[in-house]
């Protein structure tokens, strides 16, 4: 008790700052060694992926592969590690999200442009007939949908729901897409009928 401080009475202070026991923060496991991590944590780092390139294209109990967790989350330089590395841009999880599809949904068009660049499937859909292109729209992440139009995504697929791209954005007020999905349409009407 010779080191605790006193005030002006010779009362000890007690200290204000709690300790992790008081926060309720008890050490109950021991640090995640490499092997204990999930395979969405070793997303996050490079090492594991590099001592275990299998890493690369195992899947979690939802069907994510280390490049779906990077892709839905916008980290792109380890998308960029990933893809390097050869991680399948094409995966596909078990409700059918895709690496795109997550990229699209989130608004990450930098992604979206090295997914395509790398021959992800750009019409893909999930299970209720979501297509990248309709999550660009849905999220009004218009340089997403840009992209998407300009590298071939297809205008006409509807979701289970029956929203085409254009329908969506009309049903969400989304005057700026819709404005962006008019003028692709426009483009690809003149070039049908230019001789």
């Amino acid at each position: 008790m010779e080191n605790m401080d006193t005030d002006e009475d010779g009362l000890y202070k007690h200290s204000t700052t709690l300790t992790n026991k008081q926060r309720g923060n008890e050490i109950t496991v021991l640090p995640a060694t490499l092997d204990a991590l999930s395979i969405h944590q070793l997303g996050g780092t490079r090492r594991g992926l590099t001592s275990d390139s299998s890493l690369l294209s195992k899947q979690d109990e939802r069907g994510f592969t280390p490049l779906i967790w990077a892709a839905a989350f916008g980290e792109k330089a380890m998308v960029d590690f990933l893809l390097e590395k050869g991680a399948d841009p094409k995966t596909i999880a078990r409700e059918r999200e895709s690496a795109l599809t997550l990229a699209s949904s989130g608004g990450y068009v930098d992604i979206v442009e090295t997914l395509l660049r790398h021959g992800a499937d750009i019409d893909t859909y999930d299970w209720n007939g979501g297509t990248p292109l309709l999550y660009a729209v849905r999220g009004n992440h218009i340089k997403c949908v840009e992209t998407l139009l300009a590298k071939g995504a297809d205008m006409t697929i509807e979701s289970d729901s029956g929203y085409s791209p254009m329908a969506l954005a009309v049903a969400l007020g989304h005057k700026k897409i819709q404005k962006v999905l008019e003028d692709h349409i426009l483009k690809l009407y003149k070039s049908e009928n230019t001789f």
